[in-house]
């Protein structure tokens, strides 16, 4: 990320230079096209509720089902784990079903997975997480994927709105899962159960999207691999790593954030709304930056200050989680909306083709999200261990060091 312009073509991926596979013409100009687009922003919208809904119910879950701090930490980091793990299943399902028969089994498990938590225990709890979680591992690969194979010309706009939808549906869960709990009996359950009705959308609309094309005979793009060949290159790696560290401090936050305000006498309420503020603030920055980025010839500026943003926004949480709350949420959230859409960008701007994007998709979410897995436990195992906030927060301010250097 970020080499001087002469070395532009060295920052692409070295390992899959024989690549030869050549990328599917546009879909934007021809019959479908839209309703595909369609199914690209409902599935955006099902990417993150399954997580973001559950920061802000958190102590009543762990109050309801008698969970440890440790449990909590679990759940938490259950469904990154599996955002990881399910990461690698990913490019094999595509390979063998295509991507648009995957997606359409994707949608289907994390419906059931979402109303899975809706059970009477523990056990179903995790069970649905799990599954929801797995799920979704597999569609934050194929998408992006999909995006530079079907819309080559418009990659900017395309992921812009990908990372932006996605960003306002992580938004969404956190703003609504305490009014939703209380609006339907006071009931945690309720707050997490409503996201199964837009993925159950998201599963109709890619049904259809499947056997339209299927009519049309579009041709399968099956040419996905498992991303070995990009062990040895160093870009992939620094792609991975601002992948990783970017995500271990926005999981950490989405997990504990609320938690940490409602410790310090902020309502429920208000510590969703601030979990929300700092995450719909990453949609003009995510509707913007993919864009900008795919025209400048530099990256490490953007990261650098996006990391500069989230730095000060932790240090006024550490020093002073009270005062300003909102001010704290702000700098986090610009700074973290612009981190992540630069992750997910970098995907496609240091690849040729259609495979080497999967590649490079695969590696860094499968790798990255198991690094950022062990945020949310850390950042709870942290509080379990020092009976505070300073030392989980100090911790996520000290990862800033490796992110901004492997962002220069």
């Amino acid at each position: 990320m970020g080499l001087p312009p002469h070395h532009r073509a060295k920052s692409e991926l070295s390992g899959a230079a024989g690549n030869t596979t050549r990328p599917r013409p546009e879909t934007a100009g021809r019959t479908g096209g839209w309703l595909l687009g369609v199914a690209i922003v409902l599935a955006a919208v099902n990417l993150r509720p399954a997580v973001a809904s559950v920061g802000p119910v958190l102590d009543d879950i762990r109050l309801d089902l008698g969970l440890s701090g440790a449990a909590a930490s679990v759940l938490t980091a259950l469904p990154i784990l599996c955002f990881g793990a399910g990461a690698l299943v990913a490019p094999r399902l595509a390979r063998r079903f295509s991507s648009e028969i995957t997606l359409v089994a994707v949608f289907a498990a994390t419906t059931v997975g979402l109303v899975l938590r809706l059970g009477p225990d523990a056990v179903t709890l995790f069970a649905g997480t799990f599954l929801a979680g797995a799920a979704i591992a597999v569609a934050n690969v194929l998408i992006p994927a999909m995006v530079k194979r079907e819309f080559a010309s418009r990659t900017g706009l395309m992921m812009g709105l990908y990372v932006g939808v996605t960003v306002v549906g992580a938004s969404v869960a956190a703003a609504i899962a305490v009014p939703a709990a209380e609006a339907l009996g006071g009931q945690w359950r309720a707050g997490l159960g409503v996201w199964a009705l837009p993925a159950a959308l998201a599963f109709a609309v890619w049904v259809a999207v499947t056997a339209s094309r299927r009519r049309r005979s579009v041709p399968d793009d099956r040419t996905t691999d498992a991303p070995t060949s990009l062990l040895g290159d160093p870009v992939a790696w620094q792609v991975t790593v601002f992948m990783g560290l970017q995500s271990l401090g926005f999981y950490a936050l989405l997990s504990w954030l609320p938690s940490v305000y409602r410790s310090y006498g902020i309502s429920p309420e208000v510590a969703g709304q601030l979990l929300s503020l700092m995450i719909i603030l990453g949609v003009p920055t995510a509707l913007l930056f993919p864009s900008l980025l795919t025209r400048s010839a530099q990256q490490s500026g953007w990261a650098l200050a996006a990391t500069a943003l989230i730095g000060a926004g932790l240090l006024g949480l550490l020093l002073a989680p009270s005062a300003s709350p909102y001010v704290w949420a702000t700098l986090i959230g610009i700074g973290m909306g612009a981190a992540f859409p630069l992750a997910l960008t970098l995907v496609v701007l240091r690849t040729r083709d259609v495979h080497d994007a999967a590649q490079l998709s695969t590696m860094s979410q499968s790798v990255g999200y198991v690094l950022a897995a062990a945020g949310p436990f850390v950042f709870g195992l942290l509080h379990d261990l020092s009976h505070g906030w300073m030392l989980p927060v100090g911790f996520l301010l000290v990862l800033l060091v490796p992110q901004t250097i492997a962002g220069l």
